[in-house]
């Protein structure tokens, strides 16, 4: 993968809901209107994500988080400052700053992805997950490609949820990447052998070794 790239985990555990050292401060008021009609325990971590997102991108252009501004990116809605949804962008006094970024989050972790001073055309798109979540009847026949449930259906147990999860992980990165998202049937996106797609190894996200990740970036 690019060797620029940067991976950070937060964890969300004991993270102030309100206060003067909220990170609701750190919102802008497209992101509060929508972080408003959620639920209590979504909103909590809407905000907790979005926050670490922007004081991720301050860290790696060394500029003062408040000096961002939103510019997410959606196939379907367009982009610009009055979005709060799409692939993660921002802009700094009108001009967009020279940054990939992508996140995940699953649980009480946030992965973040970056990329400083990306290529012309270049992309980026990172997921984490639980295996414990994919234990569950149908989702192999809801979530991979013919290739995959047989690559799969020699395995059992723990194996099985964390091979279901490797996979998982590398559809929704890739998505992320392409801006296709869920909107794209997930199996017909064939990951087994995909160039472009790189397992995380815990060590190098500083996830817990129980979650699984992987990054698309092209």
């Amino acid at each position: 993968m690019e060797s620029g790239l940067v991976l950070q985990a937060v964890d969300l555990h004991g993270r102030a809901a309100d206060g003067p050292d909220s990170d609701a401060l750190l919102l802008e008021p497209v992101e509060a209107a929508r972080a408003a009609a959620m639920e209590p325990g979504v909103r909590a971590r809407f905000v907790a994500g979005r926050a670490a997102l922007r004081r991720f991108a301050g860290e790696l252009l060394e500029l003062p988080p408040g000096e961002l501004r939103v510019s997410f990116a959606c196939p379907v809605c367009g982009s610009g400052p009055d979005l709060a949804h799409g692939r993660p962008a921002y802009t700094r006094w009108g001009e967009p700053v020279p940054l990939l970024l992508s996140m995940a989050r699953t649980h009480h972790w946030i992965l973040l992805a970056g990329l400083p001073a990306p290529g012309e055309g270049m992309r980026l798109g990172v997921d984490a997950e639980d295996p414990s979540r994919l234990d569950f009847d149908g989702f192999d026949a809801v979530a991979l490609s013919p290739d995959e449930r047989r690559a799969v259906g020699r395995l059992s147990g723990p194996g099985l949820l964390r091979e279901r999860a490797r996979l998982w992980t590398r559809k929704e990165a890739w998505l992320k990447m392409t801006g296709e998202g869920l909107r794209a049937d997930p199996r017909t996106v064939e990951v087994l052998g995909r160039s472009g797609i790189a397992d995380l190894d815990p060590a190098d996200t500083g996830l817990p070794d129980s979650l699984v990740a992987a990054v698309a970036l092209g």
